[in-house]
C-alpha cells in the first residue's frame, strides 16, 4: 500500500451511539493516506457485534477487540483514536466498579507508550474520568458540555478547535473530525520521522 502512512497502523475505537459523519470519513481518510485501519471495541465474548449511529442508527459491524491485547501489539499501532459522540460513555461501563473499564485500561496503555499518538475528539475525555493523571497538567480541548470535566482532571483547557500536546491530540467536536484527523496523520508522520530514543 502506498501512502504517507504506509506501514502505519491506527486504531479508532468504536460502540454505538457512534457520529456517523466522523466514523465514515476515519473509514476513508486514513486508508486514503495508506494506513492500516482498525476499528475496535468490547466484544463481550462475541465474534462480532454491530453497533448503530448516534444520528441515523446506521449500523456498524466491528469484529475486533483491544480486550486481552498484548504490548507487542499495542505498540503495533502509531495511533490510538477515542472518538466523539456516545462510544467514550458506553465503553467506559464496568461490571465490577472496583476494577477499571476495559477500554479505559486500554488507554491508559496507550499512554505510557510515547511513540503511540493519543487523539481524543469531543466528549471521548469521558473515557478518561477515572484517570485524570493521564491529562492532568496538559493541553487539551473538547466539547464545552465537559469543560468542567477538563477542569475537574487537572488538565489546561484551551479554547481551540483542535489542539496538540506532545503525544495527545485533542478535539473540540465532531464537526472538526477533517481537522483532527489532519493533525493525528501530522503527528504520527512527525513522531515516525524521530529515531527511537530520541524524544
Amino acid at each position: 500500500m502506498t501512502g504517507a502512512l504506509a506501514g502505519h497502523r491506527i486504531a479508532v475505537l468504536v460502540e454505538s451511539d457512534f457520529y456517523e459523519h466522523e466514523i465514515w470519513y476515519y473509514s476513508y481518510r486514513f486508508p486514503e493516506e495508506g494506513a492500516e485501519l482498525h476499528f475496535l471495541t468490547r466484544l463481550w465474548g462475541q465474534e462480532s457485534i454491530t453497533f448503530t449511529g448516534h444520528e441515523y442508527k446506521a449500523p456498524f459491524v466491528c469484529a475486533e477487540s483491544f480486550e486481552n491485547m498484548d504490548d507487542d501489539t499495542l505498540r503495533s499501532y502509531s495511533a490510538i483514536i477515542v472518538p466523539s459522540a456516545m462510544v467514550s460513555d458506553r465503553l467506559r461501563y464496568s461490571e465490577d466498579l472496583a476494577k477499571m473499564p476495559p477500554a479505559t485500561d486500554f488507554v491508559r496503555r496507550a499512554f505510557a507508550e510515547p511513540r503511540i499518538v493519543k487523539g481524543i475528539i469531543c466528549h471521548g475525555l469521558w473515557l478518561l474520568s477515572r484517570t485524570p493523571e493521564l491529562v492532568r497538567g496538559r493541553r487539551l480541548t473538547c466539547h464545552p458540555n465537559l469543560y468542567g470535566d477538563a477542569l475537574n482532571m487537572g488538565a489546561r483547557y484551551v479554547d481551540q478547535d483542535v489542539v496538540v500536546d506532545d503525544d495527545l491530540v485533542t478535539g473540540r467536536t465532531g464537526a472538526q473530525a477533517g481537522q483532527f484527523a489532519r493533525t493525528v496523520i501530522s503527528e504520527v508522520l512527525t513522531r515516525s520521522a524521530v529515531p527511537v530514543g530520541v524524544s
